[in-house]
C-alpha cells in the first residue's frame, strides 16, 4: 500500500511557472509525493507588475536544490511558453533526465492588469493599461495558446509512449463571466479552461484525466489591506489562500485516487 510520501513514485510532471507562488507550492508538493518534476520559469529582468510576487525575475534552481537535497528528482528550464517551438524542448528534456511525462501542470502567465475604461489604477490602486494588441498576446500567447500547445505535446507524446494514465491541470482565474480590470487575463483563462474541458473527453480513453482549479484570492506577494477588506465585505469570496492549500487540491487531482474526476471546474473558497 503506498503513502502519500511514494504514491507518485515512478511519475514525472512539468510544472509551468514554477519558480515562485502557487506553481513553486505544487512542484515541491508534487516531489514530496515521489514524482519527479521538471519545473518551468521566464525571468523578466525588468520585474513584473506590481502586485504579482513583488518581481518575476527568479529562476527555478533554489526549488530544484531544495527537491534535490530532499531525495527527489527535479531539473528546471528556462522556456517562453508563448514560443511554439518550447513545447517539444520541455518534453525532450523531460523524458532525457526524467522519463515520460505523465503530469502536466499549466500554471505560467502572461499576466498584466488591462482595461476598456482607461483608468490608471485598479480598485487596489494597482496599475492599469489599456487593452492592446501587446497586452492581449502576451497573456493570450501563455495563458491560452502556450497552454493549448502544452496540451497537444502531451497528448502526441502519450500516444507515442501508447502510455494508458496521466494527469492535466490547469489554473484559472476570471473565466467565461468575465474579468473586469484584468480583462485579457481573464479571456485567457477563458479559454484555457474550454481547452482542459476538450482534452478531458478527447483524452479519456487513454487513462488521462482533465480539470481546471480556479483557487481563491491566493497571498503569492499581491495581497494588501485593501484586498484583505475586499474579501471580507464581500459576498463570494470566503478565505485568502496560501499557495501551499492551493497546491493540496492540485495534488489531490494528480493522484490515483482522483480517477474518477475529471472535467471539472473547481472553485476553490
Amino acid at each position: 500500500m503506498s503513502t502519500p510520501e511514494s504514491e507518485l513514485d515512478g511519475r514525472v510532471a512539468i510544472v509551468t511557472g514554477a519558480d515562485r507562488g502557487i506553481g513553486a507550492a505544487i512542484a515541491r508538493k508534487l516531489a514530496g509525493r515521489g514524482c519527479a518534476v521538471l519545473l518551468t520559469y521566464l525571468r523578466l529582468p525588468e520585474g513584473g507588475p506590481d502586485g504579482i510576487d513583488g518581481t518575476r525575475a527568479s529562476s527555478a534552481e533554489e526549488i530544484v536544490a531544495d527537491i534535490l537535497v530532499g531525495g527527489g528528482r527535479a531539473a528546471s528550464l528556462e522556456a517562453d511558453l508563448s514560443d511554439a517551438t518550447t513545447p517539444a524542448r520541455l518534453f525532450d528534456l523531460a523524458e532525457q533526465r526524467l522519463g515520460g511525462v505523465d503530469i502536466l501542470v499549466n500554471n505560467a502567465t502572461g499576466w498584466v492588469a488591462d482595461t476598456f475604461k482607461g483608468l490608471a489604477l485598479d480598485r487596489y490602486g494597482r496599475a492599469l493599461e489599456p487593452l492592446s494588441a501587446r497586452t492581449f498576446d502576451q497573456v493570450v500567447g501563455v495563458d491560452a495558446r502556450g497552454s493549448a500547445l502544452m496540451i497537444a505535446e502531451f497528448a502526441e507524446r502519450h500516444r507515442r509512449r501508447d502510455a494508458s494514465w496521466g494527469r492535466i491541470v490547469g489554473l484559472s482565474s476570471g473565466g467565461p463571466e468575465g474579468f473586469p480590470e484584468e480583462v485579457s487575463y481573464g479571456a485567457a483563462k477563458a479559454a484555457l479552461e474550454n481547452l482542459t474541458m476538450s482534452a478531458a473527453f478527447e483524452l479519456a480513453d487513454r487513462g488521462v484525466t482533465a480539470n481546471i482549479v480556479h483557487p481563491p484570492v491566493t497571498d503569492t506577494g499581491w495581497v494588501t489591506p485593501e484586498v484583505e477588506q475586499a474579501v471580507r465585505e464581500s459576498d463570494d469570496l470566503i478565505h485568502i489562500a496560501q499557495p501551499e492549500e492551493v497546491a493540496d487540491v492540485v495534488c489531490f487531482l494528480c493522484s490515483e485516487g482522483a480517477g474518477l474526476i475529471t472535467a471539472n471546474v473547481l472553485h476553490l473558497r
